[in-house]
């Protein structure tokens, strides 16, 4: 005989089916959606509507190259001050070498030296073989992920590669290849340069957290930490004979693409630059998307936008590329970047020292373009 259902059988039948109904728990608003503005309640919505009344204060106005001229001095010198100022005095470089070793196409070397006092920077000197030096050179930054190794064709393992593995491509052996040597840093937060606690949860986890907040209460930032080791690999670079110090570069991705675009703005002796992934607005990217701790600058909103960043580095050569499907520096907005540092480009006579590249990709390093762009210019 079938089985009668009873009443107790069909309530709990009745609530099984509510419950699946149930939309899952979306917090103290949930149908009170028509008494509220929820707008309201959004932070990241509010600072895009704030974001409209800062005033950019030293935002690129000038019309003619000597007011341009002067609105660069004003901004850097504003800029220095907002990321927090660095070192008066440099501590003497103390270089030694911890391994050399031969590959047929190049040379690897990799060393240390002293950045500021207590503080030592990993490198890798990568020189092409069968080229005559001094060489050009490019000091190559690498963004978050294992480090250094990640860009000198080194695996996860230590073992040598060679098939450019990970978004950023072994962008320093490719600089090799294309006949440049190349300067390796290791970014402070990442691979060597990484806290214990950092260290234990495997080579993907940086110090960015720990280490940028230090920075912040102290007033200063993590940007200015990594550009001045950059210039501290530029004094380094004019210690080696067989590098041309009147011939340096610099160039990165995403996180590193940030220490290039700030380096090259702030540091003269950099002759070009190759900004991959990163320039955007900071409205579009670092104010409105998820990012690391280590891509803030307080306060720069007051006074200029990442496009006046990079307007700073003019009439010196400057290669950007950005992926069309990179979805934490937005495409159209590394577009229209671009187009307002082009102008100042324009307005220095150097229209075509300024270049965009915009490829079908994801947020990684591209160089189609760009390393015969600092090839030609180095």
């Amino acid at each position: 005989m079938p089985h009668r259902l009873s009443r107790r059988d069909l309530g709990r039948a009745a609530l099984g089916a509510a419950a699946l109904h149930q939309t899952k728990y979306g917090g103290a608003l949930d149908g009170l959606e028509d008494r509220v503005d929820l707008a309201s309640f959004d932070p990241v919505l509010w600072t895009r509507e704030r974001y409209k009344t800062f005033p950019l204060k030293l935002t690129f106005r000038a019309q003619t190259r000597r007011q341009a001229e002067a609105w660069q001095k004003r901004l850097r010198a504003k800029l220095v001050e907002l990321l927090g100022g660095f070192p008066a005095e440099r501590v003497p470089l103390q270089p030694a070498t911890l391994e050399v070793r031969e590959f047929p196409k190049y040379r690897r070397e990799k060393l240390v030296f002293s950045s500021r006092p207590g503080v030592s920077v990993l490198a890798y000197l990568l020189t092409p073989a069968g080229v005559q030096p001094p060489h050009a050179a490019v000091i190559c930054v690498p963004g978050h992920g294992r480090g250094v190794d990640d860009i000198v064709g080194i695996d996860s393992e230590g073992r040598d590669r060679t098939n450019k593995a990970g978004y950023q491509h072994d962008f320093a052996l490719q600089a090799v290849e294309h006949g440049l040597a190349a300067v390796a840093l290791e970014p402070m937060g990442f691979g060597c340069r990484r806290d214990p606690a950092a260290k234990k949860k495997g080579l993907g986890t940086s110090s960015c957290q720990p280490a940028a907040g230090a920075a912040l209460l102290f007033g200063e930032t993590m940007i200015a930490w990594r550009v001045f080791d950059v210039m501290r690999a530029l004094d380094w670079i004019a210690t080696r004979k067989e590098l041309d110090a009147r011939r340096v570069g610099c160039m990165g991705i995403s996180g590193g693409g940030t220490c290039t675009l700030f380096s090259a703005a702030l540091e003269p002796r950099i002759r070009a630059a190759l900004v991959s992934g990163y320039l955007n607005t900071f409205r579009d990217s670092i104010l409105s998307l998820s990012h690391c701790i280590d891509n803030y600058v307080p306060g720069i909103l007051n006074w200029a936008e990442m496009y006046d960043v990079a307007a700073l580095i003019a009439p010196r050569p400057l290669f950007v590329e950005s992926g069309t499907r990179d979805d934490i520096f937005p495409i159209e907005a590394s577009r229209a970047s671009f187009a307002r540092v082009k102008k100042v480009y324009e307005l220095f006579g150097a229209g075509e020292a300024a270049e965009q590249e915009v490829f079908e990709g994801a947020h990684s390093f591209h160089g189609a373009r760009g390393l015969p762009f600092l090839v030609r210019y180095l």
